[in-house]
């Protein structure tokens, strides 16, 4: 009879390929992940580089892919959205912040009363697919033109410069949530929506926030103060909080881990926006009236 030490000898060897097999995917993945994210901020950087027109072409199309995503999980939760509408306004809305903030109110107006007649002349239409067809574009198109909005408010690189660092404020605070996170993180956030969100990690992407904002602080580029430049930064990284948990509950809601797969290790594009939609119209706001633009 084989002895207890020699039946458990195969189970080891069988169990160690695994873990390497296990360990070499994980490493895969997260080389995908970083590739990916990399390509996509090298992207977003270049367009903010080359001015307000590539900026704002980028983001129509990044407003477009977000409200796409939106409007397949609003379909899964047994809505019907008037995709032809909504993705048409989710385009115009940072393009009309090229010409004047008027046309941008005018958009709306056009919009909504499109929704009404849409309402009014389709008997199968529901109030739910209205609301849910004007919030896609309003909380895509119209929230991330605040980033053409920065970028058209100062010209030449001081003002690429800025729209850069309003946007890597929200990258590294979420780099460093993940970090601080992952290390320290005991104390859960939002456990029913985001469980992997922690308080520890929250503070740790304030301070990558504020660090990105100091910097911006001590280029001399612009009429910014040193208390001003903290302000926003941690008003920037709790929007930004405060919008990847809103989507976090969108996604629960209808069960899905992510938006799409658009860019992959990422998710969707929604998934890699979801801080910046309120992240940048609030540094937008804060640099406005602190005046600064």
């Amino acid at each position: 009879m084989d002895s207890p030490r020699d039946t458990k000898a195969p189970r080891r060897k069988t169990a160690e390929p695994d873990k390497q097999q296990g360990s070499k995917g994980a490493l895969s993945g997260l080389v995908v992940r970083t590739g990916f994210g990399l390509l996509y901020a090298a992207v977003f950087i270049a367009c903010l580089l080359l001015g307000t027109l590539p900026t704002a072409l980028f983001i129509a199309a990044m407003s477009w892919l977000c409200c796409f995503e939106f409007y397949r999980m609003m379909r899964l939760d047994g809505k019907v959205p008037n995709e032809l509408l909504g993705l048409a306004a989710a385009i115009l809305f940072p393009l009309s912040a090229l010409v004047h903030p008027l046309w941008l109110t005018a958009l709306i107006f056009l919009f909504v009363l499109s929704l009404g007649l849409w309402y009014v002349y389709s008997p199968r239409t529901r109030i739910a697919d209205v609301a849910v067809t004007a919030f896609g574009p309003l909380y895509t198109g119209f929230m991330l033109s605040a980033i053409v909005l920065l970028r058209e408010a100062i010209p030449g690189f001081p003002g690429a410069l800025l729209s850069i660092g309003v946007c890597a404020s929200l990258w590294v605070s979420d780099s460093f949530a993940y970090l601080v996170g992952s290390r320290f993180g005991r104390h859960k956030m939002a456990p029913k929506i985001s469980p992997n969100k922690s308080w520890e990690g929250f503070a740790g992407g304030l301070l990558g926030s504020v660090i990105i904002w100091l910097i911006l602080w001590l280029t001399g580029f612009y009429d910014l103060n040193i208390w001003l430049a903290i302000g926003i930064g941690l008003a920037v990284a709790i929007l930004g909080v405060f919008g990847d948990l809103i989507e976090s509950r969108i996604k629960r809601g209808v069960g899905v881990k992510d938006s799409g797969n658009f860019i992959p290790g990422h998710g969707g594009m929604l998934d890699r926006s979801d801080s910046l939609i309120f992240g940048c119209i609030t540094a937008y706001f804060l640099l406005f009236i602190g005046g600064v633009l």
